[in-house]
Order: C-alpha cells, then structure tokens, then sequence
C-alpha cells in the first residue's frame, strides 16, 4: 500500500484523498436511506406564515395529531401548520444538498481518475470528470425533487377546505370568542379541524357548517343553511 502511495503524483494523490472519503459517505447514506435512518421523511414547511399566532389541530382517524408534532417547538402552546412544501419550487440551488455535492466528488473523482490511469491529460480528465460529475449532481437533485413531491401530495392544506361543509364536533362560540372543532371529509380523508365562527349565537355540535375561509392557521365557518 505504501509503496502504490509513493508512486502516485500530487494530484492522483489529491483525487483520492477526495473521492474515496466521498465514495464511503455515499455508500452510508445509501444504507441509511434503505434501512429508513437517514430520511427524515416529507419536508415541513409552514405554507401559512399566521399559524403562528393562532390554533390548528388536525386530527386523522386513529387518533394521531399533525399538530401535536410541532406543539410547544415555538415556546407556546400553538400548533403549525404542516405541509409538504411547493412541489413547483425546485431550482439549480436545490442541487447543492449534502447527497448532490458528495455525487458530485464521488463521480468527479473516479472519472478523472479512470481517465488519468487510461492515459487522458490531466487537465482533459478534470475536465470530464467535473462535467459528469454535475450532470450526476443534477439529475440525483431531480430525483429527489421528484420523490418529495409524490410525498407532498398526500399533505393536508387547510385553504383546500374553503367551500366545503362539516358537521361540529366541539362547539364553536360565537363573534370568534373561542374555537370549536369540526369533522369533515378533506383530501380523501376525515380530519377533525379548529375553527372559529362569526355568527352571532354558538353552533352546537351536531350542526351541520360550511367552511368559508381559513385564516390564522383555524377555519372560518358558518351555519349550512
């Protein structure tokens, strides 16, 4: 081993020293990311920037709670609202991820060196090797762009509630005083949402409501007549 060291030049020396280190943090990631340890999952991103002064819970059937898992991460006692982010928002900054730079000295090196040892000018081979290597650093950023946005798509927005009806589950006070809560049919499933009302006397539960806004991270409902 020694003696293949010593007979390598600076800059053979230099690729190596870059690409097998690259090469071996690939290689974990890759098992990490089978075995579930490395994805944290879907990205959170608060779409509604008033979720932080108000309230809202989304309960799905089985008794978990979205809101639960942001609860008392500010300080406060508030719920976030969570959402997967815009699917549209991919851009050539997205590239330059912990996986995207680390592709790109993993194939960068491996290539030059390849073409170095295939007898390439030195300077030819970077010249591959840096090439490939953002067009791998691309399409991986492509790739992962495109598995966030097949996870998105089963995220909950809240405004996609507006027009639709529910029925009160806890009372809602009237003139805004407080919230209630509500079940309604969203994005193919049912989700138990805060809301608050205008109307002047409190909807009881059981009564049948219409969505007519979301604002502050809670609905806006009112009587379905």
């Amino acid at each position: 081993m020694a003696a293949w060291w010593d007979s390598l030049d600076t800059l053979m020396r230099v690729l190596y020293c870059i690409t097998i280190p690259a090469t071996l943090v690939m290689v974990i990631q890759t098992v990490l990311s089978i075995f579930g340890g490395f994805e944290s999952g879907a990205g959170v991103d608060f779409t509604d920037t008033s979720a932080f002064g108000g309230d809202m819970d989304l309960d799905f059937d089985g008794g978990s709670d979205i809101g639960e898992l942001a609860d008392g991460d500010l300080g406060g006692n508030r719920d976030l609202l969570i959402d997967g982010g815009n699917p549209a928002d991919f851009s050539i900054a997205s590239m330059f991820s912990v996986q995207g730079v680390v592709t790109f000295l993993m194939v960068m090196g491996w290539i030059s060196i390849v073409s170095i040892n295939s007898g390439a000018n030195p300077l030819t081979a970077l010249l591959i090797g840096c090439g490939l290597g953002l067009l791998t650093m691309y399409l991986v950023a492509r790739l992962m762009f495109a598995s966030r946005r097949l996870a998105e798509n089963g995220t909950v927005d809240i405004h996609n509630a507006i027009g639709e009806s529910g029925t009160v589950y806890i009372p809602v006070p009237p003139k805004g005083k407080g919230e209630g809560k509500i079940n309604l049919y969203l994005q193919g499933r049912y989700v138990e949402v805060s809301c608050i009302s205008n109307e002047d006397e409190m909807i009881p539960t059981g009564t049948e409501v219409r969505v007519t806004d979301a604002r502050n991270g809670l609905l806006i409902v009112e009587r379905d007549v």
